[in-house]
């Protein structure tokens, strides 16, 4: 993706070098599954699951620090895309489009929706309409999960973004609605649909972005995919529990994940985005 001197977004609080808060509240790119993939690699050890809230106050070497600085100029340049995008859609559909407030933190801080934790990865929250990313995710995306390439972050930040739009466009209190209505097992259902409609709007985003400003390439769709497929709920389960229960995935399969992403940018069309339609739960 072409970034290096384009216009950053404004619309970010840096929170870094400031610790606070615990365990995070789930939700996310990633979410509840990260937290007890965690945990399973840990042996089991309840100890271990209550540290990974835990704040982490490790110093940065100076070649760490130069590299999160680089990356969160990148996620800046990239929520300024989306912010650009989005303001134009909802101004088609007759809307108007609210920007989120991205915050960067190390290790854990607070949100609206509670303690937020770099252990359950980037996540979006509707309370405060802000998106919330431990920037050190970018490592761990490349380290534990092989989605090498920064557009993998661009990804993970359009898909977060994608939950805001869905905020704003009402999904979240019918959501909310739903939780109350159905047992655990069914609302997983509709919790896959709603990430993997954040996916499909992600998509979407890379499609007019590209559209918009030319600057993606076919290579960056490539990392996005393979971001999308690392993360698959299936796929984690097998690689840390060793086997998948589908009754309890909350964010969709590889193959879902990727599907929804590569037909928001393959249409561009927000119409072919409904995930929550019966064939599809």
């Amino acid at each position: 993706m072409q970034w290096m001197g384009r216009r950053e977004s404004s619309n970010v609080e840096d929170r870094r070098g400031i610790t606070g808060g615990g365990m995070a509240v789930g939700g996310g790119v990633i979410g509840v599954i990260f937290i007890l993939a965690k945990f399973l690699l840990g042996g089991g050890d309840l100890n271990d699951l209550q540290q990974l809230g835990a704040p982490q106050q490790q110093e940065l070497t100076t070649e760490q620090k130069a590299a999160q600085d680089t990356e969160a100029a990148f996620v800046k340049v990239v929520l300024a895309d989306t912010e650009d995008v989005w303001t134009k859609l909802f101004s088609d559909m007759g809307r108007t489009y609210t920007d989120p407030t991205l915050v960067l933190f190390s290790g854990s801080t607070t949100s609206a929706c509670g303690n937020a934790s770099a252990a359950t990865g980037p996540f979006y929250c509707p309370q405060d309409q802000d998106v919330y990313i431990d920037l050190s995710f970018a490592q761990q995306l490349k380290d534990q999960f092989g989605a090498t390439g920064e557009f993998a972050m661009a990804y993970v930040v359009a898909h977060e973004v994608g939950h805001h739009v869905q905020d704003l466009l009402g999904l979240t209190k019918k959501m909310q609605q739903i939780q109350q209505q159905v047992g655990q097992t069914e609302y997983n259902k509709y919790s896959v649909a709603l990430e993997l409609q954040a996916d499909f709007y992600a998509g979407i985003w890379a499609h007019y972005d590209q559209k918009m400003k030319n600057v993606i390439n076919s290579q960056d769709i490539e990392q996005a995919l393979n971001a999308a497929n690392a993360i698959g709920d299936d796929r984690l389960q097998q690689e840390y529990q060793g086997t998948v229960t589908p009754d309890s995935f909350t964010h969709g399969t590889s193959a879902q994940r990727m599907y929804w992403f590569k037909k928001g940018y393959d249409t561009g069309d927000m119409k072919q985005g409904n995930t929550f339609a019966a064939e599809n739960l």
